[in-house]
C-alpha cells in the first residue's frame, strides 16, 4: 500500500478555491487491489478539487488504456477509456459523524489529507464492461483465432431429430389400438 500513498492529497494547507492535481496509472496500481478486474492499464488521471469551507469537490477525468481479458476467447486486448466522474467530501464534526454515501466522502475536521486511490480504482472498474469481448472477433491482432476455431468445433450444431428415434414403443402399441 505504500505505492498508493502519492495518490493522497493534503488539503488543510490549501485555501479555498480551485486546485489542480495530476496523477499516472499503471500496473503498479493495479497490483496493490488483489482481486482487480483490471490487472494492467495505462492511464492518465486529472483531478480538479473545489476546497470550499465546509466541503471539498472533487471532478476527476481519468483517460488511457486497460487490458481486460476476453470472455470469448480469453486473449488480452485494450479497452480506451475516458471516465469523467464527481465526489463530494464533506467535513463534519466527530459527533454527528455520518457514514460514507455513493455520492458523499465524510471527513472530521482534525483529517488532513484525502487518498483518492481507491475512488480512481472504483471509477476503473466500473467503465470496465460487464462482459468483456474483443472489438472485432477473429482479428488477428488481439483475439486468439486458435481458441475461435475450437468454440466453433464444441459449439453444438443443428440436430436432427429423426421421428423414427423419438417413437417410444409405448406409443406405438397405442397407434394400432387408434387404428383399429
Amino acid at each position: 500500500m505504500k505505492s498508493l500513498q502519492q495518490y493522497s492529497i493534503p488539503f488543510t494547507g490549501l485555501k479555498t478555491g480551485i486546485h489542480e492535481f495530476e496523477f499516472g496509472v499503471n500496473d503498479a496500481f493495479f497490483s496493490e487491489f488483489e482481486y482487480s478486474l483490471v490487472k494492467s492499464g495505462k492511464l492518465e488521471v486529472k483531478l480538479d478539487l473545489d476546497k470550499q469551507e465546509t466541503m471539498m469537490i472533487l471532478h476527476f477525468h481519468i483517460s488511457g488504456e486497460i487490458k481486460l481479458a476476453c470472455d470469448v476467447c480469453l486473449a488480452d486486448y485494450p479497452l480506451h477509456v475516458d471516465i469523467k466522474e464527481r465526489q463530494i467530501a464533506k467535513f463534519t464534526d466527530e459527533e454527528d459523524l455520518e457514514d460514507d454515501t455513493e455520492e458523499i466522502v465524510v471527513l472530521k475536521r482534525n483529517e488532513s489529507e484525502i487518498n483518492v486511490a481507491t475512488l480512481i480504482y472504483e471509477y476503473i472498474n466500473l467503465a470496465a464492461p460487464y462482459i468483456s469481448r474483443c472489438e472485432d472477433e477473429g482479428n488477428t491482432q488481439w483475439c486468439d483465432i486458435e481458441m475461435i476455431e475450437k468454440l466453433k468445433q464444441l459449439a453444438p450444431g443443428p440436430k436432427e431429430v429423426k421421428e423414427e428415434e423419438i417413437a417410444d414403443p409405448r406409443w406405438e402399441a397405442l397407434k394400432k389400438i387408434k387404428k383399429q
